[in-house]
């Protein structure tokens, strides 16, 4: 089988572009689940969410794609505060099904609810005028928008772990998971720093279906033809692992473009394929704790 240079690089690009979606949602589930300890099933419908309100509030109000990778986020994370208050808080301690369960019947919920507006049909948002066009690389031609994408996550992606990794409201973080009443004794609202990571998990996942919406079309079911993939990308990376979600996310989005050139048939497994070989190899993950 003989593959053109640019059939090989255009194919890169669609699985670097589709590996920065699986980094920024599957960093989200990490952040959630590392510091909370709650499997979030959820996320997948707050990624969608993301995407409708910034198709919404085009049509509606003429709110721009640039207003919006601000709004979106935030009017998305202040939801995740409330249902954190209201719901998630009662089940810390329970078994994780239970968390499973509520995100997933929360899930069904808001794709119900969006559903009974738009209907399931795909709606068509448009790039910025700034991000139209593509750029001439010589070797391959480049969508400015596909580029962008890449970069947006990188850099949102490496600066969630830097704060989380390396400064001291990171530490808080990662202690009051572990020893909550000890960082309590230090004058920190333990309870309201667990809120807001969850509202910031879930702002990450809007963040990403604004960067989506003009690149998959617009529907309440978005959010399912993704979200069982980025599961096994933070199954891979090793379950609240930051670094190993980037990190993963990235790869596979590569090796999932790589695989739909030299064997188009097993693209849309193959990851789940390498999620059995490392569970079977490093049950925690790639860069997952032993215990």
């Amino acid at each position: 089988m003989t593959v053109s240079l640019p059939a090989l690089l255009s194919q890169l690009l669609l699985g670097l572009v589709n590996g920065s979606f699986y980094a920024i949602l599957s960093l989200g589930l990490a952040v959630i689940f590392g510091l909370l300890n709650v499997i979030n099933f959820a996320h997948g419908a707050l990624f969608m969410l993301g995407a409708v309100l910034s198709w919404a509030a085009m049509n509606y109000f003429g709110i721009g794609y640039w207003w919006m990778l601000i709004l979106a986020p935030l009017i998305v994370g202040l939801l995740g505060v409330v249902i954190e208050r209201l719901l998630l808080r009662w089940i810390y301690k329970l078994d994780h099904l239970y968390g499973l369960l509520l995100t997933l019947g929360l899930t069904l919920l808001v794709e119900g609810v969006v559903r009974s507006f738009y209907g399931v049909s795909g709606l068509q948002y448009d790039a910025p005028d700034q991000l139209s066009g593509a750029t001439n690389l010589g070797f391959m031609i480049l969508p400015n928008y596909r580029a962008w994408v890449v970069v947006a996550s990188l850099v949102v992606c490496l600066a969630t772990w830097f704060v989380i990794e390396k400064t001291r409201l990171g530490a808080y973080l990662r202690a009051g998971t572990e020893n909550p009443r000890l960082v309590e004794a230090f004058g920190v609202n333990v309870p309201l720093m667990i809120t807001l990571t969850y509202g910031f998990g879930v702002a990450l996942a809007a963040f990403a279906g604004v960067l989506a919406a003009p690149v998959i079309q617009v529907s309440p079911l978005m959010g399912q033809n993704l979200i069982i993939v980025v599961f096994a990308v933070v199954v891979i990376g090793g379950m609240g692992s930051i670094m190993g979600a980037i990190l993963t996310g990235l790869g596979l989005g590569v090796i999932e473009g790589l695989t739909k050139v030299f064997y188009p048939e097993a693209s849309s497994t193959v990851v789940f394929v390498i999620m059995v070989v490392v569970l079977l190899l490093r049950p925690a993950g790639l860069f997952g704790k032993e215990k």
